[in-house]
């Protein structure tokens, strides 16, 4: 079949299969699951390869699954898309049919859409098995938005090999981006994360006798603004980074100085030497002002994603393809992130490629971000989320 003629053939089976994976999607918009905790949306994942007669093996990485296509030859090139599971711990206000129905949990980084426009583009992909060559591996991942990731565990328990993967492809919701768009960046994309927990330990007491007590309250505003002015001093001059505190607390009162304080916080950069000297500062510096100001603290930081790189020559290869297949006017360049994905890990075993798929419609009142009570994608998005997936995998195979 020649290019045109699948690129068609692609397009409609796309708009044949559009109804269906809404319906995929709701469904799973409606049965959000936590990380780790994707029993029932494996299920249902499982449900629908059984009917499109796609062969899977589940309970990988506890939850995940691992379907395989194979085409006219399979001992040739194997590729691997990628669709993480989880939702996050969000309470839904959207007023939609398919609103949540798990309290307290959301698709509200849309991987409900992943997740159906991987199935989509396996449907699509499954009818054209005589037009490629080699094995397609679709991976359902669970727990990408809690550490240490699902990504490394189930590349841990041989996701990429048997038969050995070359490449993988992901793709990701953005509401920065009009339905019917897509984004992408070669080289480094997305930043690393490390969580960062630090108590700060004092004497407690009463506000009005500060010659009893040592107050932690006093200590952490010191060193949240001493590690700030530290950060940036010794960042270097051409490094993306960034050091956020989202969190303090203590147990105090206006007049009750607490025993301790908890602050948390992030440590986002692209430079993986400096990711390691900062980590340093941060130990040292807090040790240091606490001792000073007669307290004692921890502080632990939680090593996070590695910096997402997609490979430069294969994702410009995406980026015409793409545009053969959406036209240039819906490819959009893509700038760095300081947001976090453990599809960095995969991009770290073998050359892949993470774009973005627009899915926002001001006209329809679709525009709230991601990781909010109101996100919600303009669903004609999914024909783009599928249709392309499989027109990459297909020229990928060549």
């Amino acid at each position: 079949m020649l290019n045109i003629e699948l690129k068609e053939k692609i397009k409609s089976l796309s708009n044949s299969y559009l109804h269906e994976v809404i319906s995929i999607r709701r469904h799973l918009h409606s049965f959000p699951e936590l990380s780790f905790e994707e029993f029932k949306t494996a299920e249902f994942i499982a449900i629908k390869l059984k009917e499109y007669g796609i062969p899977f093996i589940s309970g990988i990485a506890k939850t995940g699954i691992i379907a395989t296509l194979t085409g006219k030859n399979p001992l040739g090139k194997t590729i691997a898309l990628r669709a993480d599971m989880d939702a996050l711990p969000v309470t839904e206000k959207n007023d939609v049919e398919y609103k949540s129905t798990n309290k307290g949990i959301m698709h509200a980084c849309g991987h409900d859409v992943h997740m159906s426009c991987v199935l989509g583009a396996a449907k699509i992909l499954n009818e054209l098995k005589g037009e490629f060559e080699g094995t397609i591996k679709i991976l359902f991942q669970p727990s990408e938005e809690m550490f240490p990731g699902g990504a490394l565990a189930m590349i841990n328990e041989g996701a990429l090999n048997n038969p050995k993967v070359e490449n993988v492809f992901g793709q990701h919701v953005l509401p920065q981006l009009e339905s019917g768009k897509i984004g992408l960046k070669p080289g480094k994309y997305m930043a690393s994360t490390d969580e960062i927990f630090i108590t700060i330990k004092g004497k407690g007491g009463h506000a009005a006798t500060p010659e009893l007590y040592i107050n932690p309250i006093s200590i952490a505003t010191t060193v949240l603004s001493e590690l700030e002015k530290e950060f940036i001093k010794n960042k270097p001059a051409d490094s993306i980074s960034l050091l956020a505190f989202g969190k303090i607390s203590g147990e105090g009162k206006t007049n009750i100085i607490p025993d301790e304080v908890k602050i948390e916080g992030t440590l986002r950069t692209f430079d993986e030497v400096w990711r390691v000297n900062a980590k340093e500062i941060i130990y040292s510096l807090t040790s240091r002002i606490a001792k000073k100001m007669k307290g004692d603290c921890e502080v632990r930081i939680s090593k996070g994603y590695p910096t997402l790189v997609n490979d430069e020559e294969l994702t410009n290869k995406v980026k015409q393809l793409a545009i053969e297949f959406l036209g240039k006017e819906n490819v959009i360049d893509q700038e760095m992130r300081m947001t976090a994905e453990d599809f960095a890990y995969f991009s770290q075993k073998v050359p892949s490629c993470f774009y973005r798929l627009g899915t926002s419609n001001e006209e329809k009142g679709i525009v709230s971000n991601i990781h909010t009570s109101t996100f919600d994608v303009d669903e004609n998005c999914m024909l783009v989320g599928m249709g392309l997936m499989a027109w990459v995998a297909v020229n990928q195979m060549k």
